[in-house]
């Protein structure tokens, strides 16, 4: 299979209960229902976002790196309403000459446990193994957050082990993270 370029265009993947797109500027209130989430900062980096407009801010950052080829955050949506987000699902840390990319994703609290968070990650594995060719893709998970392993575990993901004290996390410091892995071989 030819390998395509991660950055070549702003992906779009739908499968047939969500869609992951592009996030625009109409998506300000579903986002900032997000970030404004304290719950939801407990086991990822950053801190709750307290104001609209910072909010607003991070969405042209997102189209700003992108074009940088740094990260891609893709707004996560039901196919019930592919125009609300209800998360975001990011792709980061792309190392060609490696072919591995690393994965993250939050959802709205008004839909943990639905099924949205496992069909997030088993979309973008679908589309990062088969249309862009990548070979590993990795988590970084807190050792507390049991929901986001079983997550990565149902979705066939191998634990390698327990960075300790290995990476700084804003508004966390020092932390401890499990590092989650998966390669096409696996499949």
């Amino acid at each position: 299979m030819e390998k395509m370029n991660l950055f070549l265009k702003f992906p779009f993947i739908q499968t047939d209960e969500i869609t992951l797109r592009k996030i625009e500027k109409t998506d300000l209130d579903g986002l900032y229902s997000i970030y404004n989430n304290e719950n939801l900062f407990k086991y990822r980096p950053g801190i709750v976002k307290s104001n609209k407009s910072t909010v607003e801010n991070m969405i042209s950052h997102f189209e700003r790196d992108f074009g940088k080829k740094k990260i891609i955050y893709l707004g996560v949506c039901s196919n019930e309403d592919t125009k609300r987000i209800i998360g975001v699902a990011e792709i980061f840390d792309f190392d060609e000459k490696v072919n591995v990319v690393t994965i993250g994703y939050t959802l709205n609290e008004d839909y943990w446990g639905q099924g949205f968070a496992t069909k997030t990650v088993e979309a973008l594995l679908d589309y990062l193994f088969n249309t862009i060719g990548i070979n590993r893709i990795q988590a970084f998970v807190m050792p507390i957050n049991v929901k986001s392993k079983n997550v990565l575990e149902r979705n066939r993901f191998i634990k390698e082990g327990t960075i300790r004290q290995g990476a700084i996390w804003k508004g966390k410091g020092i932390v401890d993270l499990d590092l989650y892995s998966i390669l096409k071989s696996d499949l």
